[in-house]
């Protein structure tokens, strides 16, 4: 595809970095250097307009060579866009005519680097912004092979005049300096030192007035100063504009590798791994309160999927996935436990209260109408098994933990260490369930879902659409204890 002239928007600049085809992307370079191209011609339009005024600065005969350049330069990096956009399914020859573009390049801005005097901030951003900008459009082994030759290019411009070779520059003394026989690289700074003290001497109690605007303008160090502005800065501002996106762009597909990674895509629910997470989590919070668990299975779902086919079955599990957002409290950890089982923590939860939020849920479900077609609505109904973790078996289980690490780093600290660890026995307790949020038992999770699996299915033999309590079958003698609490010490 053609690579468009009109400024890119975030989405199409998103889509470029990403999306675009290697070849596409590698045109797009040769367009911003295009660009980059025509602001040098430009200022070379303006130095000519102006010759009268700026001949003192510049020297306008070595400017029509170099203007040259940048015109044949100009045409050729701009007939590189469509030569690189043409180039589909050969990764040699795409390879080959990036080498073509880069290579120029690079050599064409040392040469502008050389001619206009050498600045520190255009070189800078020509080398670093530049590549930077070029890894992520083109090939980056490439593009770090030509970054090393730019990086030797310019110390040997920077070196050549001490041995004796002056290379050419468009920069005109704007008076005689008898301490130097030749303007180079050599006496760039000396020149820039001199050229400042003189204009400086112009000022009165060492500020600039609006007096002496007019004199500060003709100076050569100002004139090729905002020179190297106007050079780096058009560029600059791109390039952190450019990275400001990419940097946007990559915080968006971090979250949206996130949600993915957490969320089930049918439902947008938690899904399973998350959800048993973030009851990890609560768990190893929770200390003053009780922890109840919901699992939840709606009844006779592969009837929904047989009859009506499972289209209708997703959108009723969605559907069903909206109900909990309307019905639970806002503490609770939802996720999509299985095919059709949904799970739901709920962290400092009563027995009571969580028994009402369940049976509220049960309701509403039932209550529900999925419209299927015009003619056909469906509605369906759920069984709930729930069980809770009351605080006294939880802190139990807590202090057992912290029972069995004690000893291990007692023997870690080391006998000098003993003394102390006794005379801090009335501290004992407390850094013992401190301890014991870190170390809790990782299969804890899984035993209470499994308790509250036992009742959910309690609930489908005794005929479905109910919720059952494995607290009161266990009141009744009807479930054994969670192994988890047997072992754990309650």
């Amino acid at each position: 595809m053609a690579v468009s002239i009109y400024k890119p928007s975030y989405k199409k600049l998103t889509h470029i970095i990403f999306d675009l085809p290697a070849a596409d992307r590698a045109s797009l370079l040769a367009l911003f250097i295009t660009m980059e191209v025509a602001l040098h011609w430009l200022w070379c339009l303006m130095v000519w307009i102006r010759q009268d005024e700026l001949s003192g600065y510049v020297d306008i005969h070595s400017l029509y060579p170099l203007w040259l350049g940048i015109t044949l330069s100009g045409l050729f990096f701009w007939w590189m866009i469509g030569r690189l956009s043409g180039i589909k399914n050969d990764d040699n020859a795409l390879n080959r005519w990036q080498i073509g573009l880069i290579l120029p390049y690079t050599l064409y801005i040392a040469t502008v680097i050389v001619m206009m005097g050498y600045s520190s901030l255009y070189a800078g951003v020509s080398l670093v912004g530049g590549s930077m900008l070029g890894m992520m459009l083109m090939k980056r082994l490439y593009v770090w092979r030509v970054f090393l030759l730019q990086v030797v290019l310019i110390l040997l411009a920077i070196a050549t005049p001490y041995f004796g070779i002056n290379l050419p520059n468009l920069r005109q003394l704007t008076i005689t300096y008898p301490v130097f026989d030749a303007y180079s690289y050599l006496t760039y700074n000396e020149v820039m030192a001199i050229e400042n003290a003189i204009a400086a001497s112009i000022f009165k109690n060492d500020a600039l007035g609006w007096n002496s605007v007019n004199e500060v303008q003709l100076s050569s160090a100002f004139f090729w100063r905002l020179t190297h502005i106007y050079l780096a800065l058009p560029k600059a501002i791109f390039i952190v504009y450019a990275f400001r996106t990419l940097l946007v762009v990559l915080d968006n597909s971090k979250n949206e590798i996130l949600q993915h990674a957490n969320q089930d895509e049918l439902t947008l629910l938690n899904n399973r791994r998350h959800g048993l997470k973030q009851m990890q989590q609560t768990l190893m919070q929770c200390s003053e309160k009780d922890y109840s668990v919901v699992l939840l299975d709606l009844d006779f779902f592969k009837n929904i999927n047989d009859s009506y086919g499972h289209e209708v079955g997703d959108q009723t599990l969605r559907e069903v996935a909206h109900i909990f957002s309307t019905t639970v409290p806002d503490r609770a950890i939802i996720s999509r436990y299985g095919g059709e089982e949904f799970l739901m923590a709920l962290p400092d939860t009563s027995h009571d209260e969580a028994l009402a939020i369940a049976e509220q849920l049960r309701v509403n479900i039932a209550q529900h109408i999925i419209r299927v077609t015009k003619d056909i609505d469906l509605m369906v109904t759920v069984s709930l098994g729930l069980y809770t973790l009351t605080h006294n078996k939880l802190r139990l289980i807590k202090e057992e933990c912290a029972n069995r690490n004690i000893p291990a780093a007692r023997r870690k600290l080391g006998k000098s260490k003993l003394s102390f660890l006794r005379s801090a026995e009335h501290s004992q307790s407390k850094a013992a369930l401190a301890l014991a949020k870190v170390k809790l038992p990782a299969d804890l999770c899984q035993h209470l879902i499994s308790t509250a699996d036992k009742a959910l299915y309690k609930a489908k033999d005794r005929g479905r659409n109910q919720v059952v309590s494995a607290n009161n079958l266990q009141a009744e003698g009807l479930l054994e204890p969670p192994v988890a609490e047997s072992i754990y010490g309650t």
